[in-house]
């Protein structure tokens, strides 16, 4: 008994004196941050810094400046409500952005059609008015090998994520490409599409420039390269679906794959950002990184106008209709009747299968709700 409580009684003055170091330290770092007005920040781990990119494995050369993208960063541009159109205007603040206009030849008029096909009818919906726009000439292809230099970011009106101009340090050309999450202007960029086809030719791994040489790629963000000269686990975007195709899929603000599985020849897996795992052939291009401006899902317009000024027309609920006008229409009441939800058509809205036959590409499907 003597035994035990002399344990007990040391293991009591061991924790007093380790509870008074604790109280120490957390005095003495308030008064030097008293002192010299510094802010206390906590040294805990949150969950966006312990991974780079929510619902993926990181395991592999993943780029380390990649970010969450499934919650806002809390640095949205708001307004005092001077106006009930500013009280709920919630903006991505564009101050990096280039203030004059973009560069005249690389930009095309757009023709609206209001959603009208060449007989004049209606064949989409919710389409019309907006404002005078051009459509920015994008390299999709990325064919032109050499170092580019970014010249500065701009907005680009028909898309939800932001350009970069670049410039060819060899003959001056100059081009546009959707802005990598990251990429400054002043940035060195480079496309390997025709390091990888003269890779193809050879029999072995190596790739060889004019004298001889062999040469690496740098898996640095804004680098396009063929999906086999990529390491496995790095998250990509921009991606092509043919061997000298353009970037098809990931192209859109804050859009991102993951490649699971690559290898010379054959195809590679691609995990993408709804959880579909898909084949693409292994000499189809990609581009390092995810795509900027990943905070625009998370945007409010804060008017009906500023719908209007992208050309988007009101909505009807189906509800508010007449029975003539929809099938959800008509009644003493905001109800559609016992019915299942259905299109304006008739045709099932929802848990009806819309693919008549299944894509061969892809390995595993996205999960369902």
């Amino acid at each position: 008994m003597l035994r035990l409580a002399g344990v007990r009684l040391l293991q009591q003055r061991i924790g007093y004196n380790a509870c008074n170091v604790a109280r120490q330290q957390v005095v003495a770092n308030k008064t030097v941050a008293g002192r010299w007005g510094f802010r206390s920040f906590s040294s805990k781990v949150t969950k966006e810094e312990s991974s780079y990119v929510s619902g993926f494995s990181t395991q592999g050369n993943v780029a380390a400046d990649t970010q969450a993208s499934a919650t806002p960063s809390q640095q949205f541009k708001t307004y005092k409500p001077t106006t009930p159109g500013k009280r709920w205007l919630k903006r991505v603040p564009r101050d990096h952005l280039y203030k004059g206009k973009s560069v005249r030849r690389l930009t095309v008029a757009k023709r609206s059609t209001g959603g009208r096909n060449n007989s004049g009818r209606i064949t989409i919906r919710h389409r019309g008015g907006g404002h005078k726009r051009r459509i920015r000439i994008i390299d999709w292809q990325r064919a032109e090998s050499g170092q580019q230099t970014v010249v500065r970011l701009e907005h680009d009106p028909g898309r939800s994520a932001w350009i970069a101009l670049l410039r060819h340090e060899e003959n001056g050309s100059l081009s546009y490409i959707v802005a990598p999450q990251g990429v400054k202007p002043g940035d060195k960029v480079m496309s390997y599409r025709a390091e990888g086809a003269q890779r193809s030719s050879r029999k072995d791994n190596s790739t060889l420039d004019e004298h001889g040489i062999t040469r690496t790629a740098s898996i640095d963000p804004g680098n396009c390269m063929p999906l086999k000269m990529v390491p496995v686990g790095t998250i990509i975007h921009n991606i092509g679906l043919k061997r000298n195709g353009p970037a098809v899929m990931a192209r859109a603000a804050g859009g991102y794959a993951q490649l699971i599985q690559t290898g010379e020849t054959g195809y590679a897996q691609v995990r993408l950002s709804s959880g579909e795992v898909r084949l693409v052939p292994v000499d189809a291009c990609a581009t390092i990184g995810a795509v900027s401006n990943p905070d625009h899902q998370h945007e409010t317009l804060g008017k009906a106008g500023r719908s209007r000024w992208m050309g988007i027309r009101p909505t009807v609920r189906g509800v508010a209709m007449n029975s003539t006008d929809h099938p959800h229409g008509g009644g003493r009441g905001k109800s559609k009747g016992n019915k299942h939800p259905r299109s304006p058509w008739g045709v099932l809205a929802k848990g009806g299968k819309t693919r008549k036959t299944p894509n061969q590409f892809v390995v595993k499907p996205r999960p369902r709700r």
